[in-house]
């Protein structure tokens, strides 16, 4: 039994952290749950007092919907600050109202968490049908968060978003789980969770649909861990674009383990522009392991030819190099005939690329034969091989060390 003076000790710390931890209540600040009235006065003022309440706190967003136009939540804040979503918010659909091509920022903020099961309504769709006659801007991010160190988002549905559902830009760990992101598979540009110039990120159990990757990670990327992810519809998990201007820095270390793939456009790209620069970019320490794919037209490539809208040079080549990469237990059905498709730089040819127990099949006919696309790669496949590997083939091997240091 624990000593009688630990308990009151245990007790007084409870209180005086109950103390310290205030709620700040968006309707006390003069919030309306019309879902038309603009409350964005009132959530900036509740977050501004949070932000200096000497201690945690936490800013209530109760049940009810919720009109908000841009707002940029931003610290520095004295101690940890919960974002509690338990109704939904709704962007306006009049892109006008918004500004920054952000609806919801958090910035300079240490200790923050957001969650609170409520729902992000971006309203993408009734903006794109206002927009279709007219030149307005679209592409609005639902949740924007810059400069967070030490972040939790979790427990929340982000819907049909005008761009993309949550951006991560020069963040330091932090981790997304259990969440729910949503947009019509028709609705460009609406990725999941885009991530930049970030190091140590953690994604988990999140259900992501939309017309644009699952998962971006672009320039700066460092140190991530994806693991129990669905993705459908989409277009995959992607590392890229990358190598089209010099500005950009290295992505590394990034596991991606235990997702599902269903009906996307691609499953596990890595995709770089064919460009010139004047440093070599890397990509490098990648690891895929049990993914499962279905109905997939492309569930591994490497793209190193990437130009969407058809108008590079193709006398140019990727600059961006491609070392120590692994995908081990893949398997599913391709919706095309070369379900592994690494096309490589010519000046960069991708190195050390592992295939270790790769079977997949063609989603149609059972008895249709795929096969496997290289060009310009170096590596070893080992263990079962469905299609035939186009990378040298080793029937032995002990399991490959795998652990990022």
């Amino acid at each position: 039994m624990c000593p009688k003076y630990l308990l009151i000790l245990c007790l007084l710390v409870f209180i005086v952290e109950a103390r310290n931890n205030k709620l700040f209540n968006v309707k006390k600040y003069g919030a309306i749950a019309d879902g038309k009235q603009d409350n964005s006065v009132a959530f900036l003022k509740a977050w501004g007092d949070a932000c200096k309440w000497k201690g945690s706190a936490t800013i209530l967003i109760p049940k009810g919907t919720y009109m908000l136009k841009s707002v940029a939540f931003k610290g520095p804040c004295n101690g940890s600050k919960t974002f509690q979503i338990k109704g939904v918010l709704k962007a306006p659909i009049d892109p006008s109202l918004l500004t920054d091509n952000t609806w919801i920022q958090f910035r300079y903020i240490n200790q923050l968490n957001v969650n609170g099961g409520g729902i992000l309504d971006g309203q993408g769709t009734s903006t794109r049908q206002k927009c279709k006659n007219n030149a307005c801007e679209i592409l609005f991010t639902t949740m924007d968060f810059g400069f967070i160190t030490n972040g939790h988002v979790q427990n929340l549905h982000s819907i049909d978003s005008k761009g993309g559902h949550f951006i991560v830009f020069g963040c330091e760990n932090m981790t997304f789980t259990n969440l729910v992101l949503k947009s019509p598979v028709d609705n460009r540009n609406t990725d999941g969770i885009k991530i930049a110039y970030t190091n140590r990120i953690n994604i988990s159990s999140v259900n992501i649909g939309t017309g644009d990757d699952c998962i971006a990670m672009i320039s700066g990327t460092k140190k991530v861990q994806i693991s129990n992810i669905f993705c459908g519809p989409g277009h995959g998990i992607s590392i890229g674009s990358l190598g089209n201007n010099d500005a950009e820095t290295n992505v590394e270390d990034i596991v991606v383990k235990s997702c599902n793939f269903s009906g996307t456009s691609n499953g596990l790209r890595i995709k770089t522009w064919a460009a010139p620069l004047k440093k070599i970019l890397k990509v490098s320490n990648l690891i895929y392991e049990d993914i499962v794919m279905n109905n997939v037209q492309n569930p591994i490539v490497i793209d190193q030819r990437y130009c969407p809208e058809h108008q590079c040079d193709q006398k140019e080549n990727s600059h961006v190099q491609i070392n120590n990469v692994t995908y081990k237990n893949i398997q599913g059905s391709s919706a095309t005939d070369i379900p592994v498709n690494f096309n490589c730089s010519k000046v960069m040819p991708c190195n050390d690329i592992t295939l270790n127990n790769i079977n997949l099949w063609h989603y149609g006919p059972k008895n249709k034969k795929l096969r496997n696309f290289c060009f310009k790669v170096k590596g070893d496949s080992y263990g079962k091989q469905i299609p035939p590997s186009c990378i040298p083939y080793h029937a032995i091997r002990a399991t490959p060390n795998m652990t990022h240091k």
